[in-house]
């Protein structure tokens, strides 16, 4: 049995060298097309060399196949499956910090869009990205490269239930803040708290009833035309990562 997914890969001149760079452990095979050349070629054989990586140079149309007629650059990882970051160790891990930003997902199925929440939670100073195990999207190899890389660097938590997480967060002294549309409250005006877990709804359904009723706060963020209607979720969550990080001077 092969220790990774043949449908999960990375591609791409750089989200492959962050992939080696900042967890080659990830990376179950690396595949590179036989007309690249050095310097590109030399650096990619001595990574793969020094982390023990088994690589094979291919034909570029093998690549092309194995893309689904993405752009790959000439190189692509094989990835093996991504190890759980368990919530609890997290949480031990914030003891004694006064100031921390969790973002947490109610669902976001569009591996793009984690990506660009991820990215977005990297460059805000965020501590955590959360997201439920079914009915997600997952850090697949779209993911790394939408999140240039950052879904290696960010710890990305996987839990079961974003209901009782939220809980969770509670008890370590979080106040849950639900983006949403319809709130009267604006993320301009309210003040976010300094451990403040940012709850962002699924695309085109927002918040869930139970995840909305478990928040602390709702707060809309302000949109200038009617017209336009819901932002999307990566634009919202980045929003509100940079409202926080506007406030505390991160």
């Amino acid at each position: 049995m092969n220790d990774y997914d043949d449908s999960e890969i990375c591609r791409g001149r750089k989200p492959v060298l962050d992939l080696l760079t900042k967890n080659p452990s990830r990376c179950a095979k690396l595949l590179i097309a036989n007309n690249v050349r050095p310097p590109f070629l030399d650096e990619l054989v001595d990574m793969a060399r020094r982390e023990k990586i088994t690589y094979q140079l291919v034909a570029p149309e093998a690549l092309d196949k194995l893309s689904g007629g993405e752009k790959h650059q000439g190189v692509i990882c094989k990835l093996t499956q991504s190890k759980a970051i368990d919530l609890e160790d997290f949480l031990k891990g914030i003891e004694g910090r006064t100031r921390v930003l969790a973002v947490v997902l109610d669902h976001i199925e569009d591996p793009h869009n984690l990506g660009a929440i991820i990215r977005s939670a990297e460059a805000g100073g965020a501590s955590c990205v959360i997201y439920a195990k079914r009915r997600s999207a997952f850090p697949n190899g779209t993911v790394i490269k939408t999140s240039a890389g950052a879904s290696l660097r960010l710890p990305v938590i996987q839990v079961i239930n974003i209901s009782r997480t939220i809980d969770r967060l509670k008890e370590f002294g979080f106040w849950s803040v639900g983006l949403d549309g319809d709130s009267e409250k604006s993320i301009w005006t309210e003040r976010l708290p300094e451990r403040t877990a940012l709850v962002v709804g699924a695309e085109g359904f927002g918040l869930s009833r139970l995840v909305s009723e478990k928040c602390d706060m709702l707060m809309r963020i302000p949109i200038m035309k009617d017209g336009t209607g819901s932002l999307n979720a990566s634009v919202a969550a980045a929003l509100g990562i940079f409202e926080w990080t506007r406030t505390y001077g991160i």
